[in-house]
């Protein structure tokens, strides 16, 4: 599978594509992956394009990558596509934005159910359209039971206002008397974030050169490596992704402590 993946690319100055994953897959392998897609708007105006022409092209690379990451192990992929800040965004952009999970999952979900991608999401359900509702529904449902790779979005996301619930949930159970303010500690917060099922992030990938989180997974990045990216997200290939891995496996990762753990 990886071979048909990698077979088009030319080689590399340190060697093959082929033999870089073999060298990446040698070591060990971030369980959660998370990325923030940026850059699809400067992609576009590089050509002249409308914005949505570079979201358009962005799609294209969320099937790419997420082949690549269940072909290699990774357990979860969260992708940040839409924050609870860009609705400040003009209107036929939002518009626009809010069609790409209808046009993406229409296109690729016998693909995801075929790889045994699961299909998740975090962010406020609520506040999206009807027509993006129905057809992340449609494919978290008829993903539910696969156990390979979970493609984690993150739609209407805002980690703040994640933090913000989870208090408010901790706050109504001290009210009702089910635990006392001394029962609250980090896996009582943890267990009441929209991520609660999954492993925290190992590696965070920020494309488009910018260096900030923009309100991403606060309290799960705590220690995950962060590795940002010049490349814009519609530029984002296989090479790029497995110089992210590799540059994980790379680091010395403590944890606080003084002896290194979790990588080579």
């Amino acid at each position: 599978m990886l071979d048909k993946l990698f077979r088009k690319k030319t080689v590399a100055a340190d060697g093959s594509i082929l033999d870089r994953i073999a060298e990446v897959q040698n070591r060990p392998m971030p369980a959660h992956v998370a990325i923030i897609m940026d850059g699809n708007g400067r992609w576009a105006k590089q050509r002249n394009l409308p914005r949505i022409a570079g979201h358009h092209e962005g799609m294209k690379k969320v099937r790419l990558i997420t082949r690549i990451a269940n072909n290699l192990g990774i357990k979860v992929l969260t992708l940040y596509a839409f924050s609870t800040e860009n609705w400040k965004r003009p209107k036929p952009e939002i518009d626009f934005l809010m069609k790409l999970p209808g046009e993406f999952l229409s296109t690729y979900l016998p693909e995801l159910i075929e790889q045994n991608v699961k299909v998740e999401m975090i962010g406020n359900f609520d506040m999206l359209p009807a027509h993006t509702k129905n057809a992340i529904r449609k494919a978290m449902d008829e993903t539910a039971h696969n156990d390979g790779l979970t493609l984690n979005f993150a739609m209407n996301y805002g980690s703040r206002l994640e933090l913000v619930e989870s208090v408010k949930e901790i706050a109504a159970l001290i009210a009702e008397g089910k635990i006392g303010p001394e029962d609250i500690d980090e896996n009582l917060i943890g267990s009441h974030l929209m991520t609660a099922h999954l492993p925290e992030p190992d590696l965070l990938i920020r494309t488009s050169g910018e260096v900030r989180l923009s309100n991403f997974m606060l309290w799960q990045l705590a220690y995950a490596e962060f590795t940002f990216m010049d490349v814009l997200w519609p530029d984002f290939d296989e090479l790029c992704m497995l110089n992210a891995i590799e540059e994980f496996q790379l680091r010395n990762r403590r944890f606080g402590s003084v002896e290194g753990k979790g990588t080579v």
